[in-house]
């Protein structure tokens, strides 16, 4: 009867992980989910005076580049290269961010199931 008992306690044991793999199946579809909207949410940096704009998607994809064209009047290539880079950058960082917002709270959850 011994034999049994183990037996049912080693059923009980893969009941409760079947609850984690659903667990772990609802967090992925949740990341995969957020993953999406990051695709197509952005954000737009701005420097020098809002000569130069920056706008990335969450996914850190460069969406677009804005250059004020007064900027242009006085040809400055190293200082327009400057901008840019800056600009890229800090776009960079805020898309960071913001993907670090919207998937923390889902990959805290990992922690918590022990991963």
């Amino acid at each position: 009867m011994a034999k049994g008992r183990g037996i049912g306690r080693g059923m009980a044991g893969n009941m409760g992980g079947g609850g984690m793999m659903a667990q772990i199946k609802k967090l992925q579809e949740q990341m995969e989910a957020a993953q999406a909207a990051l695709a197509v949410e952005t954000v737009t940096a701005t420097v020098g005076g809002g000569a130069v704009k920056v706008t990335m998607t969450g996914a850190q994809v460069c969406q677009a580049i804005e250059i004020d064209p007064e900027l242009l009047k006085d040809a400055d290539a190293e200082m327009l290269q400057d901008l840019i880079l800056s600009g890229v950058n800090l776009a960079l960082d805020q898309s960071r961010k913001l993907t670090e917002e919207r998937m923390g709270p889902l990959t805290g959850g990992l922690a918590g199931m022990g991963f």
